[in-house]
């Protein structure tokens, strides 16, 4: 992995076990590096799943596949690749996750459509059959890895491993979600992120366990953006094995319904802001809210704009106090807006109210403020009472380096 983002946690997680998963890490050798980069997991029969997927309209094969296996709401394994996206291939990268496919069926003694496949890398080179059967092999004959293994495996241009745990009580039955993510670049998902993956012990009726991811993506993974380039291979899917021995969840209606999504969206959340932690060149941890709109989605597209504004992240990547910048993103964003209503706060200072900087304006508590790495910046539109929060990153020459290099 390249030099660790200064934003990164200072340690990896304790992550408990998930009864009814086991991983497997091994090299398929996708790249001339000295590293593991295909994960295998195994999951018990019984095993409930559930997915969101990229929205871009040149998605990969991978992705294909995942949605058509999700209709069927089971799953038994999951093969992940690194260092090759398998986006764009035609016929070949078709053939290369049906080959996969079918190797794990075999191995395993289940239907090819219960393996889940994912992969991530460069776009346009087919993936290697013959590489991917070999990895899958030795994954088959290797010890079970650790989290934190599966973690670094997963990952391409990331500088440290990713990954969040959370707890539930469901009818007085204790259930545990963990979660491993990936990504740096090529984040505005407009779905869900990158490639991340959720398990949980806990017993969920597909269908139930679809609604609550969906709603926990909502308010997580669709609200982040490292550089407004959503990729073609984003899936995030999330594993119950059942094995806590709780009454099923079917409905919100449930006991421990409410429980259970308040802990998949806050792990979900946990994994998102990972993800902008590690933006490709990150200095600073950016967050955006807007109230004051005419609706939340209306909010949620203003603080986008925002956010993904080059001139509002490199302003914030030099410490330079031009709130100018915000004015402009909320101007350029097509929604409701009225320049004599707007206000704009930085950290917790007030720069700008009704369309004019704010009388007495002192701009040093807001390079102060600016000068740490931790960045709030809040608009008010006063129009209604839609409200949103999305998370970002400032944008460094780092971020040029890391993509001008990327195939190298």
């Amino acid at each position: 992995m390249s030099t660790r983002s200064p934003l990164a946690p200072a340690a990896f997680p304790a992550l408990p076990d998930i009864p009814g998963v086991r991983a497997a890490v091994a090299r398929a050798r996708y790249k001339a590096w000295d590293r593991c980069d295909l994960t295998f997991v195994t999951l018990d029969e019984g095993t409930a799943v559930a997915g969101v997927t990229t929205q871009s309209k040149c998605p990969s094969p991978e992705v294909e596949w995942c949605r058509a296996a999700l209709t069927l709401g089971r799953a038994r394994a999951l093969v992940v690749n690194a260092g090759n996206s398998n986006a764009f291939t035609g016929r070949r990268g078709r053939a290369a996750v049906e080959a996969i496919a079918a190797r794990v069926a075999g191995a395993i003694g289940c239907m090819p459509s219960d393996v889940f496949v994912a992969s991530t890398g460069v776009i346009g080179v087919p993936l290697p059959i013959d590489k991917a059967e070999a990895g899958i092999d030795a994954a088959l004959a290797a010890p079970e890895a650790s989290w934190e293994d599966v973690a670094n495996t997963i990952g391409t241009t990331d500088t440290f491993a990713k990954a969040a745990t959370t707890r539930a009580m469901i009818g007085g039955v204790p259930v545990e979600l963990v979660g491993i993510i990936k990504g740096s670049g090529m984040i505005a998902p407009d779905m869900a992120t990158m490639l991340g993956f959720i398990f949980t012990d806990a017993a969920i009726e597909p269908g139930f366990l679809q609604t609550m991811l969906a709603h926990a993506n909502r308010r997580s993974f669709s609200c982040i953006t490292v550089d407004s380039d959503t990729s073609t291979s984003d899936t995030v899917l999330a594993f119950a094995t059942g094995k806590a021995g709780n009454a099923p969840l079917t409905s919100e209606e449930d006991a421990g319904a409410d429980a259970f999504q308040a802990a998949l969206t806050d792990l979900c959340t946990q994994l998102a802001q990972l993800v902008v932690r590690d933006g490709e060149g990150a200095t600073k941890f950016v967050t955006v809210t807007v109230e004051g709109a005419v609706s939340d989605a209306s909010a949620h597209r203003v603080a986008l704009s925002i956010a993904n504004s080059p001139l509002v992240k490199t302003a914030i990547a030099g410490e330079d106090a031009n709130w100018g910048r915000v004015v402009a993103a909320v101007g350029k964003a097509g929604e409701p807006a009225e320049r004599d209503r707007l206000s704009i706060r930085v950290g917790t200072t007030q720069v700008a109210r009704e369309g004019l900087a704010v009388e007495g304006y002192d701009e040093a508590p807001v390079t102060a403020h600016l000068k740490g790495s931790e960045i709030t910046v809040g608009v008010d539109l006063g129009l209604g009472e839609g409200s949103a929060t999305v998370w970002t990153c400032d944008l460094t020459h780092g971020y040029i380096s890391i993509n001008a290099d990327y195939r190298s």
